[in-house]
């Protein structure tokens, strides 16, 4: 006499089992990446957000008037960085000014006049800029801008400052241009513009918004660079407005300087210092994010 339940076959009731059991695998095999890449995302956020509130704690409560308009005194006097923050503001102002249209010629030409092979060696070039170590920058500046003229001056610092953001702007700026769809430019063409006007006015037009932020982030990276600037403008306690050919102070020289003192007046300026630096770059980072969620809503 029948049931009516149907009877599974022993093949089938082994094939059940190893499938469950190789779902289980899978799960805890799951469970155990999303752990380790949870501990892993903790390790580089941790140290960032530790450095942050460290630095912000010790800048902000040294961080007054006197810091931001009077100059720099002799040690254990106190005084400001007045200097060392016009002098950033030129230099870096100075080196944007060079590199940017280095930067960004150079990854039109990439983009849109060289060859593959072409374009893969000057991107390749531009990778290993990025990671040469900025102290070999300095040197190389100094050689070049400093000995022959035996005078540290703040035109060296900036050419060193440039030799850095060039690479920069130029990778960034490849790879907005890249995003640019090429009905725009078989269309400028069609209606009779050269290859040349197509890639200003159509292709770096259209890739703006991602060209401008390369620059901005390549900005907020030179301003920070301290080793170029010891071999090359050397740091000066005077307000140093428009005289490139002589020695100009920095933050990043500011901080470098003034952390190694043994005066607390002196230690306390240089972490004021470091939280400009900070809230600069903050402020260059949100302002490159806030243009690339409206380009992205556009």
């Amino acid at each position: 006499m029948t049931t009516g339940v149907p009877v599974m076959a022993p093949s089938s009731a082994s094939a059940l089992l190893a499938s469950s059991a190789a779902d289980r695998r899978r799960g805890i095999v799951n469970g155990l990446f999303l752990a380790v890449s949870f501990v892993a995302a903790v390790a580089c956020v941790v140290p960032l957000a530790a450095i942050v509130a460290y630095v912000v704690i010790k800048g902000a409560a040294a961080l007054n008037l006197s810091l931001l308009t009077q100059e720099t005194r002799a040690l254990g006097l106190g005084g400001g960085a007045a200097a060392a923050i016009l002098g950033s503001l030129q230099m870096v102002f100075l080196a944007a000014v060079i590199a940017t249209p280095i930067g960004i010629l150079a990854a039109i030409y990439a983009v849109e006049f060289s060859e593959r092979r072409v374009a893969g060696a000057i991107r390749f070039a531009a990778d290993v800029m990025v990671g040469v170590p900025s102290i070999l920058i300095g040197i190389f500046a100094f050689t070049l801008f400093v000995l022959p003229f035996h005078q540290f001056n703040a035109v060296a610092g900036s050419l060193a400052l440039a030799i850095i953001m060039v690479p920069v702007v130029m990778r960034t700026t490849e790879e907005s241009l890249r995003l640019v769809p090429g009905d725009l430019r078989e269309a400028s063409l069609a209606l009779g513009a050269p290859v040349w006007r197509t890639a200003l006015s159509v292709v770096l037009r259209t890739g703006l918004s991602g060209v401008l932020g390369g620059v901005m982030l390549a900005v907020a990276r030179a301003a920070g660079e301290t080793a170029p600037l010891i071999f090359t403008a050397l740091g000066n306690q005077h307000v140093n407005v428009g005289n490139l050919g002589k020695p100009m102070d920095a933050l990043p020289l500011f901080v470098f300087v003034n952390a190694r003192q043994p005066y607390p007046v002196q230690n306390a300026q240089a972490w004021g210092a470091a939280f400009l630096l900070l809230l600069f770059v903050f402020v260059v980072n949100v302002i490159v994010r806030g243009r690339s969620l409206r380009s992205r809503a556009r």
